[in-house]
């Protein structure tokens, strides 16, 4: 019989396997289509040229292909799908621990990937357009609120889930609220997809995140959720394999979509569903998530209502380059960070189960 963590890093392995095998292929179709902005520069919220933006990047928008998120979402499908098979083909106990695709653990989160991956390519597919623009913001705001609308209720009317576990104290009880806690949370994630801004930096972030999570899911006993996300981190080492300055090609929503949606359900699935801590540790472990998110709310509500800014650029990592630091010394720095963050959250979560 095989140890349960090897069942947790044979997927890892092999979705990065996958990934380094793949992604050749998905470059020389991004290429050949020529899958990348037309028209670079970017706009602020308000409308006006995004001037310290466009100064630090606006070459570098139209130098790779985007879609490099079908390398993340496309072997981690890949990979669960071969180790389906492989149980059906060949059924042993040694073949069975591996097949991770399970309706109690598995099947919304890898859902939820799946429905964000298509939402982000349709995006990505209108913006390599001649015209440049993208799916509207309000559409993809919709997918995520109408994708997140139906997991929350799921969670609610058909788990019971109504409580958010807090370490070290009592659980909140949200009851019906849970729905739409669950709603604002997704949306935050979805919010801090821009921290995709420069090359090897949402790759590195979102690989500590899952990795988290793989532990802390493993941790509580649900082997086949920590084997779904060791296999996204395998993906995104594939992926940063070819995103590592200079990148050959960029994430974009099709990859920051898919992964922030599907965060936002394994947070879900390591509470109170797993007897853990899986939401309130999540600001702690993606605790560069949501320094992003701050800082671009903070720039907003400061030109709003100050008529200043705050930052020479948000979100905040592109102010690190507007202020003279290289773009590795930046993503380097947030690798460190976002381990950091990872350890932290971990031990807090497995020391509040006691």
């Amino acid at each position: 019989m095989l140890p349960d963590i090897i069942s947790i890093l044979l997927p890892a392995t092999a979705s990065f396997i996958i990934g380094i095998a793949t992604a050749p292929i998905v470059t020389h179709y991004l290429y050949k289509h020529r899958a990348w902005k037309k028209r670079s520069g970017k706009t602020a919220l308000d409308g006006s040229a995004a001037q310290v933006f466009n100064g630090l990047h606006k070459e570098h928008e139209v130098r790779a292909p985007r879609m490099g998120g079908i390398v993340v979402w496309g072997s981690v499908l890949i990979t669960t799908l071969a180790f389906s098979i492989l149980t059906m083909l060949f059924p042993s106990q040694q073949t069975n621990i591996l097949a991770f695709l399970s309706r109690s653990q598995t099947w919304v989160p890898l859902a939820a990937l799946l429905v964000g991956a298509l939402a982000g390519l349709t995006d990505d597919l209108l913006t390599i357009r001649p015209d440049g623009k993208g799916l509207a913001l309000r559409w993809r705001l919709i997918v995520v609120i109408a994708l997140s609308l139906v997991i929350g209720w799921w969670f609610y009317d058909k788990l019971d889930v109504t409580a958010i576990n807090v370490p070290f104290a009592a659980p909140i009880e949200l009851g019906w609220l849970i729905v739409p806690f669950f709603i604002a949370m997704s949306l935050a994630l979805f919010a801090s997809g821009v921290i995709d801004g420069i090359d090897g930096l949402s790759g590195g972030v979102f690989a500590s995140i899952f990795a988290s999570y793989a532990i802390i899911a493993y941790a509580q006993g649900q082997t086949d959720l920590a084997a779904l996300c060791a296999a996204i981190v395998g993906s995104l080492l594939a992926f940063l394999w070819f995103n590592i300055p200079p990148a050959r090609f960029y994430m974009t929503d099709t990859g920051t979509m898919a992964l922030t949606l599907c965060l936002g359900v394994v947070a879900f699935m390591t509470d109170t569903l797993g007897g853990g801590y899986g939401v309130a540790v999540l600001p702690v472990i993606g605790g560069l998530l949501v320094i992003t998110v701050l800082s671009n709310v903070i720039q907003v509500v400061s030109k709003k209502f100050f008529h200043r800014k705050v930052f020479l650029v948000a979100p905040l990592h592109h102010h690190f380059e507007a202020i003279g630091w290289p773009g590795y010394k930046v993503v380097m720095r947030y690798w460190v960070l976002s381990v950091i963050c990872a350890v932290i959250g971990v031990i807090l979560a497995l020391a509040a189960l006691g």
